[in-house]
């Protein structure tokens, strides 16, 4: 697997900013939290002055072999047809990237089905028409996991060849919640029951049968339980593209947003992988999926939103945006004491 030369942030750049947002004219602490999410928007792009436009989304497809075992609602054609309405513009991430100016780029990394190579905005990147099923066999081979990674990598470097200044990702891929309650349960230490949910509208007893299936999956596989190899032997073309967009995204100290349940499970891999990747990383919201707000929680999040969304496709994220381009205003716009003619505000004695 390519490697990574990540930083961390400095806790002293992060500091530095936060007293610059002292100055603002206004009590210390009022702007609440615009000013922790500004200061590190401040510190991770090296100015008091960050900028979040241009900036732009990919939705990463791939269908997924587990699905021919019954552990989604969804049949794995779903994956396509989404494919073609977000094409068409009538799917729910394109109303919000129009909505918020964000460039929308739609990637097949993986889809069972033969799109036409002329005619649509489709990027054409796929690896396999659907990973291998992991109750039997490893879903992925270490070859196609170097190509999805150097897919993440490339859309990346080309964004920020753009200009890009802000990143987003999300995903299209029926039974793609599988592989994130599995990536979820090796990561952490929760049991697999807590890391199971309803996908794309399980009842009781289609949950029950995917925490089944995927018990099993975890009673056949023999493998080490390192990061790559679970992230190999579990997973899914869009989402280790997606694990290999974020890394190389803060590699290139550039801040992304982060979506739901499958998203939040590909920082998770991302952070076991290369753990500084969290310094770029800001939650756009709090999801209905069962495991979504115990994964937060595990990574210490603090989601910008709480809307109960669960569509997937970086909806969620894309609806957090006008919060952190506050927090980015308020640097920009906001007048100090020194500026404003406003006389600096002195606590009260108890």
């Amino acid at each position: 697997m390519q490697d990574f030369d990540i930083r961390p942030i400095p806790e002293e750049e992060i500091y530095r900013a936060q007293c610059y947002i002292d100055q603002i004219a206004k009590p210390l602490g009022a702007m609440g939290k615009l000013e922790t999410l500004a200061a590190r928007l401040a510190a991770l792009q090296d100015t008091l002055q960050p900028s979040l436009s241009p900036r732009e989304h990919f939705v990463f497809a791939a269908d997924h072999g587990i699905e021919t075992e019954g552990v989604s609602k969804s049949p794995r054609e779903v994956t396509h047809q989404v494919v073609y309405s977000m094409l068409r513009g009538g799917a729910g991430i394109c109303f919000l990237c129009r909505q918020h100016d964000f460039a929308l780029h739609i990637v097949d990394v993986g889809v069972d089905h033969e799109f036409p190579l002329e005619g649509t905005a489709l990027i054409h990147r796929k690896i396999r028409r659907g990973t291998r099923s992991f109750l039997h066999e490893s879903a992925m081979t270490e070859e196609e996991v170097d190509r999805a990674i150097s897919i993440g990598v490339v859309s990346v470097d080309e964004a920020v060849e753009r200009g890009c200044k802000l990143l987003s990702f999300g995903e299209m891929g029926i039974a793609n919640t599988s592989t994130s309650a599995l990536w979820m349960y090796y990561l952490t230490d929760l049991p697999l029951e807590e890391c199971v949910g309803r996908g794309s509208g399980l009842d009781y007893d289609g949950v029950q049968h995917k925490l089944a299936i995927l018990r099993q999956a975890v009673d056949n596989y023999r493998g080490p339980v390192d990061a790559e190899a679970i992230l190999r032997y579990f997973g899914g073309y869009e989402m280790v593209v997606t694990v290999g967009a974020m890394l190389r995204a803060a590699e290139r100290r550039v801040a992304f947003l982060v979506d739901g349940f499958i998203m939040t499970a590909c920082l998770l891999m991302a952070r076991a992988l290369y753990p500084a990747v969290t310094d770029y990383a800001f939650y756009g919201h709090a999801g209905d999926e069962a495991g979504h707000a115990r994964l937060l929680r595990y990574l210490g999040a603090d989601p910008i939103l709480r809307l109960g969304m669960r569509l997937g496709e970086g909806t969620g994220a894309i609806c957090a945006f006008p919060i952190l381009d506050s927090a980015a205003r308020m640097l920009r716009e906001m007048a100090s004491f020194t500026t404003s003619g406003v006389t600096d505000y002195v606590s009260s004695p108890e």
